[in-house]
């Protein structure tokens, strides 16, 4: 879907998240932690919010497709994969050109 498209290229991160979802919350709070601001795109928000899940789906994020993570304009995947990333000590390296001076 073109809006992925955009807001993939366009962002460092991006995260598609949905408002009353606790993991979106919780990958946010992560990112925001780790010195990083992520665009986050309510999907409950969005009037073409089914569109975009469907596409998300497509794309290969299931079970449940939010949160769905980019970085870099790259699908990390959900709350799964960007834990285990941090758990690893890979996620610091891909967020780190998009980290913020404190």
């Amino acid at each position: 879907m073109d809006k992925i498209q955009t807001l993939t290229s366009e962002n460092g991160i991006v995260v598609f998240s949905k408002s009353t979802c606790c993991l979106c919350y919780a990958v946010t709070i992560l990112f925001q932690e780790l010195g990083v601001e992520p665009l986050v795109h309510e999907l409950d928000h969005d009037p073409n919010g089914w569109e975009i899940e469907k596409a998300l789906v497509n794309l290969g994020c299931n079970s449940p497709p939010v949160p769905a993570v980019f970085i870099g304009g790259n699908l990390v995947g959900s709350t799964n994969e960007v834990m285990s990333l941090h758990l690893r000590g890979a996620l610091i390296s891909l967020l780190r050109p998009y980290q913020t001076l404190a």
